[in-house]
């Protein structure tokens, strides 16, 4: 599965609809990068934009909460039309709470589960959950900040995450995060990745329509 996630972190706010109806068009999944200036030190857009967003996309919409306390918007998001939600592994267990019932409570909403790890987080750490998750978010940037390096260890990551999916014959998908471009696209689908996240790489492209069919094409 080739699918790309244009991340709005990236787009135009001034003109947030041109870039929303470009992702209708060109691009599979509406990503939301969602940050609270807590648990990474950023922060970026809440429900106001979201809800404005759900008005006119066609795509599915994949809420990424970078948040403290992520299950306090759980319910927040599927009333947003969110098919699709990952929260951070760090985030559970900074509150103590079990990353299985967190994405069991995701999917009792409807919404797709998922859960995400930062670079320094071994990739093994998510293995308890493959069976409870729809995908899991492999950051290849610090979550954060838009624009970062992508990271090269993520090649590794993702072959194993795919490894162990397979070995244990799950439905579960791997997405990444950060520094994605058409430089690296072909590489991380053979990787194993299905759903790669592209923010600068798409919309400040001179031609973003084209550079999503670069990346998809890959």
């Amino acid at each position: 599965m080739r699918l790309l996630a244009p991340s709005i972190l990236a787009a135009d706010f001034l003109h947030l609809e041109k870039d929303i109806r470009l992702i209708n068009g060109h691009a599979d999944i509406i990503h939301l990068d969602v940050m609270d200036g807590t648990l990474v030190p950023n922060i970026s857009f809440g429900f106001s934009v979201i809800d404005a967003v759900a008005e006119i996309a066609e795509k599915p919409m994949d809420a990424h909460l970078m948040i403290v306390h992520p299950e306090k918007y759980f319910a927040r998001c599927a009333k947003a039309g969110c098919s699709m939600l990952s929260f951070h592994l760090e985030a559970a267990r900074k509150a103590r709470r079990s990353p299985a019932r967190l994405l069991d409570e995701v999917r009792s909403l409807g919404m797709t589960p998922g859960l995400a790890i930062n670079p320094d987080i071994p990739v093994e750490d998510v293995f308890p959950y493959l069976d409870h998750a729809g995908y899991i978010l492999v950051m290849s940037v610090f979550a954060g900040f838009g624009g970062q390096k992508f990271i090269p260890e993520t090649y590794g990551r993702v072959k194993a995450l795919k490894a162990e999916i397979a070995r244990r014959g799950l439905d579960c998908m791997v997405e990444i995060d950060g520094g994605a471009d058409l430089s690296n696209a072909a590489a991380l689908y053979e990787a194993g990745v299905d759903i790669i996240v592209a923010g600068s790489a798409v919309f400040k492209a001179p031609d973003p329509a084209a550079a999503i069919a670069a990346m998809k094409g890959a």
